[in-house]
């Protein structure tokens, strides 16, 4: 039987697969894909603790079901970060980000039209976990293409020595696990 780790978020529990990233650290995987009940609950606590906001913006993947469901309960629109430039993208923008779940260079890419509709919005960055924060600077440097401005960057889970930052806000603390 697999190791786990016992989450508690958002008043709900679940038991979280303890995977080896190196030699050095696991971490507890924390995928909300298909639990639409751990995505309801946490993105209604998310939005309890939200500053007022215009627009999320995440990063294709992990975050994109929370922002969703976030964007779906407040009405308000969404954009999301892609991993790679798209043929519909006309005037693609690009950042370069490392994350610890991602091996080497992860690339964001929004359209301009998206830097557009920013512009003049109070922008909420919304991800699943915040660990190293290499996925949320890209994300505020994205933001920082308009002329928007970035109220709150939240997540979920804070990872490891991201749950002591305080320009940040998320609803449980997610430890690393160091050998």
């Amino acid at each position: 039987m697999s190791e786990t780790y016992t989450l508690h978020v958002a008043g709900l529990t679940r038991e979280l697969p303890i995977c080896k990233v190196n030699d050095h650290m696991d971490i507890a995987a924390f995928i909300m894909f298909g639990d639409v009940e751990l995505t309801v609950a946490c993105a209604r606590d998310l939005l309890a603790k939200c500053p007022e906001f215009d627009v999320i913006l995440t990063a294709e993947a992990k975050g994109i079901p929370l922002a969703y469901e976030m964007a779906r309960q407040s009405g308000k629109p969404w954009i999301t970060a892609r991993k790679g430039v798209k043929l519909y993208m006309q005037h693609p923008v690009i950042i370069e980000d490392e994350s610890i779940t991602t091996a080497g260079k992860q690339t964001l890419v929004i359209d301009q039209k998206d830097i557009d509709a920013m512009n003049g919005k109070r922008v909420l960055i919304v991800d699943d976990v915040i660990s190293t924060g290499g996925s949320l600077h890209a994300l505020e440097t994205l933001a920082a293409r308009s002329t928007g401005r970035i109220v709150g960057c939240c997540a979920a889970l804070a990872e490891g020595d991201a749950a002591k930052r305080t320009d940040i806000f998320f609803l449980s603390p997610l430890p690393l696990f160091l050998h």
